[in-house]
């Protein structure tokens, strides 16, 4: 008896379309809708924080361990092993790095091994535009991104298939030279959206139908009283929004309640901390959207808060379709991981 994994690096795995933006948003869909259908097990993020308090993660860096099984069509288990160093740059090194380990749902033998370091990165994108999808205004033109590092640019990316009437993007970083490097980027790629780098997060956010933050913010820098009709105000980190963001907000959606709560770094997780919100104050998850029990957008005068905190099993279901595809067309390295 013998049985053999596969190894896929970063090459490989951008080979099997790991980057290819459209289906990792699909992915990520059929992961909420699952998820709620119940056929996932989801048994929450393990943190091994480096530090005293959770604000020294953001110094000192931690190592996350996400574990679940994803049903449907994937029918995969695995495990997302990620380490995170805030002060890598120093070094030349990224901040994030990613293992991904698959399982056979069955046998329980493991099938392979991968880089999930973009992984990780397109899928919180996909769910950034997942989000974009259901809860902003359907002809959104003006879009702020807070937080110039790799997210901004699979966020940019999902959010124009979202809504491909984006057509203005305002880039805030608390470096300049940051937000001026994402522009540069966009006007190659994108020569059609008018991108400009700005230190002014107010009048950004205040002419805007879309804010998304991905920074390590641990003090709000975004205010509910800038929101204008409409805004979809999207908290995909840490204490990013104020308080007001969430209280003014005609609808609180969020992709996992519970883990919100678990990991307890975002606005909405603090206020319901506080006793400010309770558990039915969340209109919904984006499960329940997807799946048609709670409704999307309603008008384009709402404000909607959405916050996500993300889950291994969507890194599992996009390294499964990478997998399998590697499996038909003979990509990636066969080693014997047990011989006789």
């Amino acid at each position: 008896m013998k049985a053999d994994l596969i190894f896929l690096n970063n090459k490989v795995m951008r080979d099997l379309g790991v980057c290819d933006m459209k289906e990792v948003m699909h992915d990520v869909e059929r992961v909420y809708v699952l998820n709620h259908s119940g056929d996932v097990i989801s048994p929450g993020k393990c943190v091994m924080r480096w530090g005293k308090t959770p604000e020294d993660e953001n110094i000192y860096g931690r190592i996350n361990a996400m574990p679940g099984y994803i049903g449907g069509e994937y029918d995969m288990a695995g495990i997302k092993w990620i380490g995170s160093g805030p002060q890598n740059y120093k070094k030349g090194l990224p901040r994030a790095s990613v293992t991904i380990i698959l399982n056979d749902a069955d046998t329980k033998l493991p099938l392979c091994i991968a880089d999930g370091t973009e992984v990780s990165t397109m899928r919180t994108g996909a769910s950034g535009g997942v989000a974009i999808k259901l809860l902003s205004k359907l002809n959104a033109q003006i879009m702020t991104i807070c937080g110039a590092g790799a997210q901004a640019y699979t966020q940019l990316d999902a959010a124009l298939i979202a809504r491909p009437s984006i057509n203005k993007l305002f880039v805030y970083d608390i470096k300049l030279e940051n937000a001026q490097k994402f522009v540069k980027h966009i006007n190659e790629k994108y020569p059609n959206i008018n991108a400009i780098a700005t230190m002014d997060v107010e009048s950004a956010t205040r002419k805007s139908d879309i804010i998304d933050c991905v920074t390590l913010a641990s003090e709000p820098f975004i205010k509910g009283e800038w929101l204008k009709k409409g805004a979809l105000v999207m908290n995909m980190a840490d204490y990013e929004v104020d308080y007001d963001c969430v209280g003014k907000s005609s609808k609180i959606v969020v992709d996992y309640w519970e883990s919100i709560k678990h990991r307890m770094i975002s606005t909405v997780a603090y206020m319901w901390r506080d006793g400010l919100i309770k558990d039915q104050d969340i209109h919904a998850e984006l499960g329940e959207i997807l799946n048609g029990s709670k409704a999307a957008r309603e008008n384009d005068d709402e404000i909607i808060y959405f916050n996500a905190v993300g889950a291994g099993i969507l890194d599992i279901a996009v390294t499964a379709r990478c997998y399998k595809k590697a499996l038909k067309t003979g990509k990636g390295i066969k080693l014997p991981y047990w011989e006789e």
